[in-house]
């Protein structure tokens, strides 16, 4: 459903689309609000499946535990904001890191610029919004690393995009099965860990990549 004023706004509510400052959003967006801020509209997403949670908790632990090892930044996840630019969309990454000296950029509500990384993890509701319209603005805003994991049943990928020096996005093939990060010095990344049932237990998987890095 459209409403097109900010008068008397509706609570938060799966499907609804209402328009509004991004001041105003980021006032009547709660935490738990699964929500996007894109042209002046704001629209509220589905609460995500099983799946895709397991998933985000897996990948935020595993760089999280890096980072922090080697003190390189923060890694964030939804429902935190990222406001790409002065006049651009606000976005809630279901991962993201910021390098240790970007994080000055970081605000009360929302990170102001483009992260180093950002992961999205595909879910029904969202694939063209994450293969399309993310994947442009992410490039556009000059983020450095964009990870696509899609991990439905029967559609099992991954794509990892890192940026050229023209400012585009080039795919990153994983004929070896495995991803190194070009953000994270050293962090690298078994594809096939992301489908396995149940996910790999973390702190082994996390010793295993500090111990032979990539």
């Amino acid at each position: 459903m459209a409403i097109e004023t900010t008068t008397a706004l509706p609570p938060p509510a799966p499907g609804l689309r209402v328009r509004m400052s991004y001041e105003e959003f980021l006032e009547w967006a709660g935490e738990d609000v699964h929500a996007e801020w894109v042209n002046g509209e704001v629209t509220v997403y589905m609460t995500a499946a099983s799946i895709h949670q397991r998933l985000v908790v897996f990948l935020t632990w595993l760089l999280q535990g890096y980072v922090n090892d080697l003190g390189l930044g923060e890694v964030l996840t939804g429902p935190m904001q990222v406001k790409l630019s002065p006049g651009g969309s606000g976005r809630e990454p279901d991962v993201f890191f910021v390098a240790k000296e970007r994080q000055g950029q970081l605000r009360e509500k929302f990170f102001e610029g483009a992260p180093d990384l950002v992961i999205e993890v595909v879910s029904d509701e969202s694939a063209s919004r994450d293969r399309v319209d993310k994947f442009e603005e992410y490039e556009e805003a000059g983020v450095r690393e964009y990870w696509i994991v899609d991990p439905r049943p029967r559609r099992r990928r991954a794509d990892f995009y890192q940026l050229a020096a023209d400012g585009k996005y080039q795919p990153v093939p994983t004929p070896d099965g495995v991803y190194r990060s070009a953000v994270l010095p050293g962090f690298w990344l078994r594809v096939e860990w992301l489908w396995q049932e149940p996910l790999p237990k973390l702190l082994p998987t996390l010793e295993t990549i500090q111990k032979e890095k990539a």
